[in-house]
């Protein structure tokens, strides 16, 4: 069992997004991540999956997306060189002003090319907006649950896109 990534093509319609989704549960597999968002073309969406299978499982997903009328096309992602960030919200409260300094310096520590800002700052807590990997965020979110008792994560499902030269997962 391992993570498996499909970016789909599908009609931009109501009710897709409930179809695609009612053929994982109905099937019983199980989602890690699904984003979904209008492509360059706005009668079509473009929707990115996650799930945890195994090769066999994988194959009969995708054989029934592909059999679905809304789809237009399904891409297998899984060993493919592509572009990937995941949207994470991390915020730390009840903290006194030197572990904020800290959170404020782990945050530079994980930043790269700008992907992690302290977004709001209160008296006793720091928002942090990251956009990295799904592996850098759950290091990130490793970290400050070990360093601090009151950690609030909200996650977007990751997006991705086929690389042009290189791999960046």
């Amino acid at each position: 069992m391992k993570n498996r990534w499909i970016a789909l093509y599908v009609e931009n319609q109501v009710g897709v997004l409930a179809k695609v989704a009612g053929l994982f549960s109905g099937k019983c597999y199980n989602l890690q991540s699904l984003t979904v968002g209008t492509a360059e073309d706005e009668t079509v969406s473009r929707m990115t999956i996650c799930v945890k299978s195994n090769d066999v499982t994988f194959e009969q997903i995708k054989k029934q997306l592909n059999s679905m009328i809304e789809v237009i096309k399904v891409m297998d992602l899984t060993n493919v060189p592509i572009h990937m960030k995941e949207i994470l919200f991390v915020k730390v409260t009840k903290i006194d002003a030197s572990q904020k300094s800290e959170v404020f310096q782990i945050a530079k520590t994980f930043d790269e090319h700008g992907h992690v800002r302290v977004v709001d700052v209160g008296p006793d807590s720091v928002l942090l907006e990251c956009m990295l990997t799904e592996s850098k965020n759950n290091d990130l979110i490793r970290l400050l649950n070990t360093n601090y008792k009151y950690v609030e994560v909200v996650r977007g499902g990751a997006v991705a896109i086929e690389s042009i030269s290189t791999t960046n997962r």
